[in-house]
């Protein structure tokens, strides 16, 4: 279904992180973007459709007042807003966001240390964009920052904290599938494997929260009302996300999963893992039956390669892409 093809080589190799992927498809250009963290780097690469053009850029974790920062960097994602496209780092000391292309810094924003116990970590981590104008991300405490974004300029603010998990955010997700149906429209999850579903707006509400059974959750993702999780069980559980209820329990994979992604116009699910494999999977939603379905695709085997970024490169699902801990490529395979 899938084969391989020329891989991109990146600076630096992938650190062991969460969704240690972000990509970025600019059709008007035939340009894809990737990112891919490595310490307190970020290897940026733009590559053109044709496979003839590449160009590097790197963004250093920057505090304020400190020429070079040693602030290891946590997550790095593609912000797509109706108005603006952006590119948010995450690290231990703030969030930086920056135009798509990573060439101007737009917003910092320091994390608050003081209150921190000093045993523990703080940090910035899971990243989402949500309705017209808003950004979420995730934070060590357990809080989610809401940034108002306006359509253009540098003018972002901090305009909701919410303040309902209470362990270390891991991941945070959107309705992806574009539908206006859906109540819920975002997804938080944490350490503990507590998910919770949000509806955005001026004020976002808190509709549902799906405890968890003291496994983290790695990656999570929003489709056509179902919340799809990856936890560290090698497991894969599709809830339906106003009601909590589990239609689904896929055992994926024989490793902790790092990374889930839904391919929204064809119901296409990408999952990998610590044990090498990246497995495709199709997703059917029947809101007659209310049931939903999990198919068995395709599976990448990566030899010897704990996987910790998958990506796919469109809303289709034709391409995915793929990094691995300690490898300085990102590997691609296209649909046959």
């Amino acid at each position: 279904m899938y084969h391989k093809e020329k891989s991109i080589q990146i600076k630096n190799s992938a650190s062991a992180l969460y969704n240690n992927l972000s990509v970025l498809r600019i059709a008007p250009r035939r340009l894809t973007y990737f990112t891919v963290v490595h310490a307190n780097v970020v290897n940026m690469v733009s590559a053109s459709w044709d496979g003839l053009n590449y160009s590097h850029r790197q963004l250093q974790s920057k505090e304020p007042n400190v020429a070079t920062s040693t602030s290891l960097i946590m997550q790095v994602a593609f912000c797509v807003l109706p108005s603006r496209d952006l590119l948010v780092v995450t690290s231990q000391k703030g969030i930086q966001i920056y135009e798509s292309d990573g060439s101007i810094m737009v917003y910092w924003h320091a994390l608050d240390t003081s209150d921190a116990p000093t045993a523990q970590a703080v940090f910035a981590r899971g990243i989402s964009a949500v309705w017209d104008n808003y950004i979420c991300v995730g934070v060590s405490s357990g809080a989610i920052l809401v940034f108002d974004v306006p359509s253009k300029g540098s003018n972002i603010t901090l305009s909701e904290v919410l303040e309902e998990h209470k362990e270390p955010i891991t991941d945070i997700a959107s309705e992806c599938s574009g539908s206006q149906e859906c109540i819920a429209d975002l997804v938080s999850a944490d350490d503990g494997g507590n998910l919770c579903v949000w509806k955005s707006g001026k004020e976002f509400q808190l509709l549902n929260k799906i405890p968890g059974f003291d496994m983290s959750c790695s990656s999570v993702k929003l489709w056509k009302g179902i919340v799809v999780a990856g936890y560290g069980t090698g497991q894969i559980h599709l809830f339906e996300a106003v009601t909590g209820i589990l239609h689904a329990e896929v055992n994926a994979h024989a490793r902790w999963i790092y990374s889930l992604d839904i391919a929204p116009f064809s119901g296409l699910l990408l999952s990998a893992a610590e044990d090498s494999l990246v497995r495709v999977w199709h997703l059917t939603v029947t809101p007659e039956t209310n049931s939903v379905e999990v198919a068995h695709l395709h599976n990448e085997c990566v030899t010897d390669t704990q996987i910790c970024g998958a990506k796919f490169c469109d809303g289709d699902g034709y391409a995915f892409a793929v990094t691995g801990y300690d490898l300085s490529e990102i590997i691609r395979y296209t649909q046959l």
